[in-house]
């Protein structure tokens, strides 16, 4: 976890949830299976040198790529397999360590999907549709880079490339009967302090917060969700359980 999760809000309800002061230039369409190396929406915060300790900076919707590419990074394909960072060894890990200090945003999303192995050894894993019960956004913890391609000229605007990870931790409550891990997020009255690098965080305490905030719902649905070809609301409809799960 977490390897899909759903962004079908238009960006305006999220410029409105989010208290965004700059909107992206680029709107993404609705999406019910954001899949590793997506585009997605990130919240983060820019501030300028000489802000002073209190000052608010500018916070700004940006579209990144799903799947962290570190600065230092030879090939950007690396990035496929760092959409997750663990939260308890993130700090330690020369991939994420930078932004856990400096480049700290949110990942907004509706809910995200886990799947629960079958009882026996033979069946298929049941899908499930985490989400807030009040069909606020999950406010995921997130990481983001800016990683240059040395082939072009800094200038350019395709030079630089954005991307994110979320933040992950053990499965809490109920849902720890369905996978081990689970994203974390943040509280709102967390969402400045996260988002500003002048202010030091520990990891662990404001995930436990962000969990403590949360009033999820946990739907059963369709194996169609499966195939990320696939694509649209019925994807989170609830269904029936299969026998035995």
């Amino acid at each position: 976890m977490c390897g899909r999760y759903v962004a079908a809000k238009d960006p305006a309800a999220l410029v409105a949830e989010f208290d965004i002061d700059e909107a992206p230039s680029m709107t993404l369409r609705p999406d019910y299976n954001v899949a590793p190396t997506k585009p997605v929406y990130i919240v983060a915060e820019r501030f300028d040198q000489a802000d002073q300790d209190g000052d608010p900076g500018v916070r700004m919707l940006r579209v990144a790529r799903w799947g962290l590419v570190p600065g230092w990074a030879k090939d950007p394909a690396i990035g496929a397999r760092m959409i997750n960072a663990r939260s308890e060894t993130a700090a330690e890990k020369p991939s994420f360590r930078s932004a856990v200090t400096k480049r700290r945003c949110l990942i907004p999303a509706d809910g995200y999907y886990e799947w629960r192995p079958p009882p026996e050894t033979k069946g298929r894993k049941q899908p499930f549709y985490i989400h807030p019960a009040d069909s606020s956004s999950l406010a995921m913890a997130g990481l983001y880079e800016w990683w240059r391609d040395p082939t072009r000229d800094e200038s350019d605007d395709q030079a630089w490339l954005l991307s994110c990870s979320v933040l992950t931790m053990g499965a809490q409550g109920e849902l720890a009967r369905i996978h081990d891990r689970m994203p974390g997020t943040i509280a709102r009255a967390d969402w400045d302090a996260w988002l500003d690098p002048r202010h030091r965080v520990d990891l662990a305490e404001y995930l436990e917060r962000g969990w403590l905030e949360q009033r999820l719902v946990i739907d059963p649905v369709s194996t169609e969700v499966n195939n990320v070809r696939n694509n649209g609301a019925e994807l989170i409809a609830p269904v029936a359980l299969t026998t035995g799960q």
